[in-house]
């Protein structure tokens, strides 16, 4: 396999992805000016009420996915860790303890302050209200790369500082993808920038669209460091596809077919916003005989797949919880399951998370020139 591949291939299946929720809409003769709107503001989908036999088969579904990972965790015992020292006749040495550093600290007040004036309505405060959120996502990035470093000495943020720069680029680029999702489901909408021009638009969403993957892998990151997380999942069921080209190339083209259609059946196909780039990603990436992030289930490995959705689902958290008193932010939708919220967000709409996690993983592994296949 040449050096390129993995680039390549994601890149190729990227600049495919972006066309066809358009051209289904063009086939249809359903293709509307306002698909193009920027910002985004006019409520053009007619969302499916709430179903209770929807929110039941979803919620089944989502159970029976996770439910075996979360025994698994619960039941297995905790491996002894491996002590940082070769000397067979201290075999009780205790680990190593680090300070947490000083610039952890002064991320720490600088995030609690910029959290005061995001949650509260002072006067002085009120023309920086509405640009809270990527300073906060910042201070979060700092705070738990400061406590990875704690825990086991050194974090990406100081091991690798260009590549996490580089994620805060391909940060912005990658999330700018799923709004432009959006607008064929229309899931959330925007609140406080009604009378924004174009280009303020732009960068009031640019600068915490950047956050994203960097937060993700520090999350990710900081969760490698406590084995209880992932207890049991490094060792587990063990996944062999024969002929994986050939289902590769199913599960492509199922994903492929699922973003045409999107625009035709937002009410049917909103979970695939989240789940169509996945698989397509992945399964371009091992047409085109490049390792995947699924690669490790061949040794029954899960740890890392599960680290990564659960860093998705702990980043929700705050993504929504900061949302939900925030001057600018925004508000859900969901078809058949939009009720019992959590915040803003509908209950069943944190499993989004999950798959979101796994696709952040794919991006983050490329640009952080991490090996997938162990």
């Amino acid at each position: 396999m040449k050096r390129g591949t993995p680039y390549l291939a994601v890149l190729a299946t990227t600049v495919l992805m972006v066309p066809l929720p358009l051209l289904g809409l063009r086939l249809a003769g359903l293709l509307q000016p306002h698909t193009f709107e920027f910002p985004p503001v006019t409520h053009y989908i007619q969302h499916a009420p709430f179903s209770w036999i929807a929110f039941i088969l979803m919620a089944t579904a989502i159970v029976a996915c996770c439910l075996p990972i979360i025994t698994r965790i619960v039941t297995s015992p905790l491996s002894t860790p491996k002590l940082r020292t070769r000397n067979p006749e201290l075999p009780h040495l205790p680990l190593p303890t680090f300070p947490f550093p000083q610039w952890g600290w002064a991320a720490l007040l600088f995030t609690s302050i910029t959290w005061i004036i995001a949650w509260t309505r002072f006067s002085w405060a009120t023309p920086i209200q509405s640009n809270t959120f990527a300073p906060l996502w910042i201070g979060y990035i700092l705070v738990v790369s400061a406590w990875t470093q704690k825990r086991k000495g050194n974090c990406l943020l100081t091991a690798q500082p260009m590549r996490v720069l580089m994620l805060f680029a391909a940060s912005a680029i990658y999330w700018w993808y799923f709004e432009y999702l959006n607008r064929f489901v229309q899931n959330w909408f925007y609140f406080g920038v009604e009378s924004f021009s174009a280009p303020r638009y732009f960068w009031f969403a640019t600068l915490p669209f950047a956050t994203v993957l960097p937060a993700m892998l520090a999350t990710e990151e900081w969760l490698a460091t406590f084995p209880r997380v992932s207890a049991g999942l490094d060792n587990w069921l063990a996944i062999n596809v024969k002929r994986p080209k050939t289902v590769a190339a199913i599960w492509f083209t199922t994903g492929a077919l699922s973003l045409l259609t999107i625009g035709l059946f937002p009410n049917l196909l909103f979970p695939m916003l989240w789940i169509s780039p996945l698989i397509m990603l992945t399964a371009g990436q091992a047409v085109a005989g490049a390792p995947t992030l699924f690669a490790p289930l061949r040794k029954g490995n899960w740890a890392g797949l599960f680290r990564a959705a659960l860093a998705a689902l702990i980043c929700g958290f705050f993504w929504e919880m900061w949302n939900s008193h925030s001057a600018a932010g925004w508000i859900y939708e969901v078809p058949f399951v939009g009720r019992f919220k959590l915040f803003e967000m509908p209950i069943l709409g944190f499993a989004g998370y999950l798959p979101f996690g796994l696709e952040c993983a794919v991006f983050a592994n490329l640009i952080l020139k991490q090996d997938t296949r162990s």
